[in-house]
């Protein structure tokens, strides 16, 4: 389930915030700044602990950042080796995904962006450090917008890090719409160059951001990540199970829209597949499952993408939203039956379920091939 910057989500009463930031992390980096001459570890819990109280996770941060700068120095080059000393232990060299660190550590990313866009140099050496501890992926950014000639330079020569975390933040930092993060006025097509060289990674961690970014990228310049993707293939700097792993996760949403050029670039070709789709459960309800059955067929062997979309009754009109159900291949003249049950989930955060008319409708390979209404009933 996605969160959003408040920290909320994940059931009733769950909070990301107080997961993340509490009094055993903020105790955790009072001891690792107590590594500076004069800091007072007790002071700043007696300030920091209590103040957690009502705030979400990134006011969280901003209040811990408040509570450490009456104690660090007031010039940003002396503030950068003092934040520099109190950093962790790097994350494991060893390691290949999945290894982001802690959320306590975006501290200092909060900092450097209050502190150092004036000394721009200094401070991207900081966030060239700090990286390799928490990802500053959303600190990155303010310096892309004031300092672009500047940041764009450490990004080249980032690409070519040692450490797969600072590879991974020249991806993740220049992504069009990072979630969570600000905008950048950066002009989309300029990070193209950097996923040039990443993405023939061989850490998933980078890869996957590198995906992501061309999946944000397809929705605003579509042919040119196709384009960008067919080139990769020919220049067969990555492994190429790999690369369709990246070029599928790229594509996702224009997948999702039937965007023909990226069902082709998966080999998914537009053919003549006849589609049976029938509504098994007989009165669905908001909170039970709807269940349906698909049968496909082709006269020809065909690999299929198969998409189905929920089309939902809204009391000023209707939405969908497209969910995943299978590839696979048809056989010439066998058919490919299919069933599935979702789950019409009453108190879905994301939007709420109406009584009334609904439809089913299957995608096959990008194409509308059947649809089947149904009307919701109440709970």
């Amino acid at each position: 389930m996605a969160r959003g910057p408040d920290g909320k989500g994940g059931g009733a009463g769950f909070s990301l915030a107080d997961q993340l930031f509490n009094a055993g992390s903020v105790g955790d980096l009072a001891q690792e700044f107590a590594v500076l001459p004069g800091f007072d570890e007790g002071r700043f819990l007696e300030t920091c602990v209590p103040g957690l109280a009502g705030r979400g996770l990134l006011e969280r941060l901003e209040w811990i950042a408040d509570c450490l700068e009456p104690q660090l120095p007031g010039d940003f080059p002396a503030m950068a080796e003092a934040l520099e000393a109190a950093l962790p232990a790097e994350l494991d060299p060893a390691r290949h995904d999945d290894d982001f660190g802690r959320f306590i550590h975006a501290v200092h990313g909060v900092l450097a962006v209050r502190h150092g866009m004036e000394h721009p140099e200094r401070a991207l050496d900081f966030l060239h450090a700090a990286t390799r501890r928490f990802s500053m992926e959303y600190y990155i950014r303010p310096f892309l917008n004031a300092w672009p000639e500047e940041t764009l330079k450490r990004l080249d020569l980032w690409c070519e890090d040692d450490n797969y975390h600072v590879r991974r933040l020249v991806s993740e930092g220049t992504r069009p719409r990072l979630p969570w993060a600000k905008n950048i006025t950066l002009d989309p097509a300029i990070p193209l160059r950097f996923l040039d060289a990443l993405h023939g990674d061989q850490t998933r961690y980078v890869t996957r951001s590198v995906a992501n970014h061309m999946n944000d990228l397809s929705k605003v310049m579509p042919d040119r990540v196709v384009d960008r993707l067919k080139a990769w293939q020919a220049d067969g700097r990555q492994d190429a199970k790999e690369l369709g792993w990246i070029t599928r996760h790229a594509l996702r949403t224009a997948v999702k829209r039937g965007e023909r050029p990226a069902l082709d670039l998966l080999g998914y070709r537009a053919g003549a597949v006849t589609a049976l789709l029938e509504i098994t459960t007989p009165d669905p309800r908001i909170g039970t499952d709807l269940c349906f059955a698909l049968s496909l067929q082709s006269d020809t062997a065909l690999p299929v993408l198969v998409d189905y979309r929920l089309r939902f009754h809204r009391p000023n009109g209707t939405a969908e939203k497209v969910f995943k159900l299978t590839s696979a291949n048809l056989t010439a003249g066998v058919p490919l039956t299919l069933t599935k049950r979702h789950h019409l989930k009453g108190d879905a955060t994301t939007f709420r379920l109406h009584p009334g008319p609904h439809a089913v409708i299957v995608q096959v390979n990008g194409q509308d091939a059947a649809e089947a209404a149904f009307t919701l009933c109440p709970a």
